[in-house]
């Protein structure tokens, strides 16, 4: 039986991050009007959204949905608890290799054993979170700026280690010529403090297909 499909939650700063941005910033002003209503949303929970990120992890998105999918079918719910119980042959089986089922467990422990402060998060500031989450293995800082985004949806993270969002500033303030992290951040200064919302429409930019995590 599949479990209904969790609620889409959307940032209520949007709006008001949009009306900045078009305000301080040419591409945004040309941009945003292009994608009407569609934002950023944030579904499931912490666990499962940093399980399916490590399942994902140099794979195409079709293959990372089908090993998720065998993945979720071996326990009714995926938590901390229940992944710690499965077998590594049944997980292997499912198509994970030996490294993703240690860092699936890795992550399982860091849950279950409260190393990472889930509760106190909401209190905390990006890179207190950030260093909490790279402390688990399999996930650098690129996944747990994707997890700022699109679980907790901080306003103003900007991703300096993402392909996309480089090429696409590539592509809008450059006239396709290579960029520098320097370049992006000096770009980015004009979108603080909300560095997330610009850096989604960046990527719709490149892709009109909404990313989601």
């Amino acid at each position: 039986m599949k479990t209904s499909e969790p609620v889409a939650v959307t940032p209520a700063y949007w709006a008001q991050a949009c009306q900045h941005l078009i305000k301080k910033d040419r591409v945004m002003k040309r941009l945003i009007p292009q994608f009407g209503d569609a934002c950023l949303q944030s579904r499931g929970d912490a666990f499962v959204t940093l399980a399916r990120s490590i399942v994902g992890q140099q794979i195409s998105v079709k293959a990372a949905q089908t090993v998720w999918d065998r993945f979720a079918a071996l326990s009714k719910k995926i938590t901390p608890a229940g992944v710690l119980k499965l077998k590594v042959d049944d997980m292997r089986a499912a198509g994970l290799s030996v490294r993703k089922v240690e860092y699936l467990v890795d992550l399982a422990l860091h849950f279950s054993s409260k190393q990472v402060h889930v509760t106190q998060w909401a209190d905390m500031d990006d890179e207190a979170i950030i260093d909490e989450l790279v402390a688990i293995r399999g996930i650098g800082r690129w996944t747990a700026e994707m997890f700022l985004m699109f679980y907790l949806m901080r306003p103003n993270v900007l991703p300096l280690d993402d392909v996309g969002l480089i090429n696409g500033i590539s592509h809008n303030y450059f006239s396709g010529e290579p960029v520098s992290r320097s370049d992006a951040r000096e770009v980015a200064q004009a979108w603080k403090p909300y560095c997330t919302v610009a850096t989604w429409y960046i990527w719709r930019s490149l892709d009109p297909v909404p990313v989601a995590y």
